[in-house]
């Protein structure tokens, strides 16, 4: 059932000791790594390490302080002053088992989300329960200048978070469209910090692809401060993952941290709930259908399989709106089972005359790059039938630009001339000649 954007379940607290879903020896080695690495002592300050209630991390240490790996160290706090809270440290015991949990692994903090509630959490919150109105989508796509059919064809696509083939000449605006499709989906989603899956943890939360979003907890003053959400979360922005030439095969594979002994979760894990674009399909080093063909099963079924360092496989969710834009044509680059798979394939063309002398019109404006009708219809008659009158969205700003810079030079006014004209379109295409080396 679609949701309008904002209306995400946010995932339970924990309540109990159980709900949190981990191991005893796991949740506990944890805490003791934590409690060891951090200059933390206090219940209240381990509990937001952790990232659990108060509760429930007070039974945790009252459980490794019958197993005599932690002890109480009085109710002073520092300077001598009386704290409200008991503090502790860790005994001999619980120094030396915290050095062998840490051989084991490096991880310490906030407790992971096993694998089987993260899939709960990613069905309430999944990119294809969300409802997009041509509304909203013109409105994230207002600045551009676009073909009257082309929302008509994206609303459909967008909503329905299938994967999207966009396509035509370069230079028309592939990447800001799908700029402009992440900037619709507007809501926020809980992105888990860690993943836990057969004792392994798999960090997730990446400050470079997920943008915090405050809630009414980060606010000191909120009487709804404490358990609004599972705190292993963090509220963010629908994520974006946005690759070029550089995307290769295994940047889609768990990335394994032999000092650390954790793993750290591929891209189209990080943007589940969110959109992958891989722009500029055809300039990998590996083939297009080679790419392709490794998202097949997540496409088709809503699921990617990863590996752990052992070989064990096993299922990830693939709640991922994927947008592939290319400057080729399908056909040359893609087998038709290929094509089959990529539920929407909308080209991307040119801009008529018209649109063009709107974006032409818009971009000297807001440049302050006074217009000549002369100079104008130089462009129109004299320059462009040169190479057929084919038209690009980039065209308007890279001639402005040269304009712009070719005014500052010589010190003149910034107004468009034919001799303008002429001078920045020499720049913007090379003359095919054959230079003797």
């Amino acid at each position: 059932m679609n949701m309008q954007i904002g209306e995400v379940t946010a995932p339970p607290p924990p309540r109990r000791l159980e709900d949190v879903g981990l191991s005893p020896v796991m949740m506990r080695d944890i805490l003791l790594k934590t409690l060891f690495r951090k200059n933390t002592n206090l219940p209240t300050t381990l509990a937001r390490a952790v990232c659990l209630p108060v509760p429930i991390t007070q039974e945790l240490i009252d459980s490794a302080r019958s197993q005599g790996l932690l002890e109480a160290m009085g109710t002073l706090g520092p300077g001598g002053a009386t704290s409200a809270e008991m503090p502790y440290q860790l005994t001999d015991s619980g120094k030396a088992r915290a050095l062998d949990a840490l051989a084991q692994s490096e991880y310490f903090g906030p407790m992971p989300v096993p694998l089987e509630m993260y899939r709960e959490q990613v069905s309430r919150q999944s990119i294809r329960n969300i409802h997009i109105s041509r509304e909203q989508l013109t409105g994230a796509m207002s600045h551009l200048v676009l073909p009257e059919n082309l929302i008509s064809n994206l609303g459909p696509a967008v909503s329905s978070g299938r994967s999207i083939l966009m396509y035509g000449p370069p230079g028309n605006g592939k990447s800001s469209i799908s700029n402009g499709i992440r900037d619709a989906m507007g809501d926020r989603i809980y992105v888990p910090l860690a993943l836990e899956y057969s004792g392994q943890v798999i960090s997730v939360y990446d400050p470079i692809v997920h943008s915090r979003a405050e809630d009414d907890s980060d606010n000191p003053n909120s009487l709804r401060r404490t358990s609004r959400f599972d705190r292993r979360y963090m509220l963010c922005q629908r994520p974006t993952v946005i690759t070029g030439g550089e995307l290769s095969l295994s940047m889609l594979d768990l990335v394994y941290n032999p000092t650390a002994r954790t793993y750290q979760a591929p891209l189209q894990l990080k943007s589940t709930g969110g959109i992958f674009i891989v722009d500029d399909l055809g300039r990998q080093a590996e083939p297009p259908q080679k790419l392709v063909n490794r998202w097949i099963v997540p496409l088709e079924e809503g699921k990617d399989i990863l590996a752990l360092q052992s070989g064990e496989k096993f299922e990830v969710p693939f709640d991922t709106l994927v947008i592939f834009s290319t400057n080729f044509h399908p056909n040359e680059i893609f087998d038709q089972a290929a094509l089959r798979r990529i539920f929407f394939k909308i080209k991307i063309d040119g801009p008529a005359q018209e649109d063009f002398l709107k974006i032409f019109a818009l971009v000297a404006r807001k440049k302050k790059m006074q217009l000549d009708e002369a100079s104008l219809v130089h462009l129109l008659k004299t320059k462009y039938p040169t190479i057929g009158n084919v038209y690009a969205n980039y065209q308007p700003v890279f001639l402005v630009d040269q304009m712009i810079a070719v005014c500052d030079f010589e010190g003149w006014p910034y107004k468009m001339t034919p001799e303008l004209v002429d001078r920045a379109w020499g720049n913007m295409f090379v003359r095919d000649e054959h230079i003797v080396k």
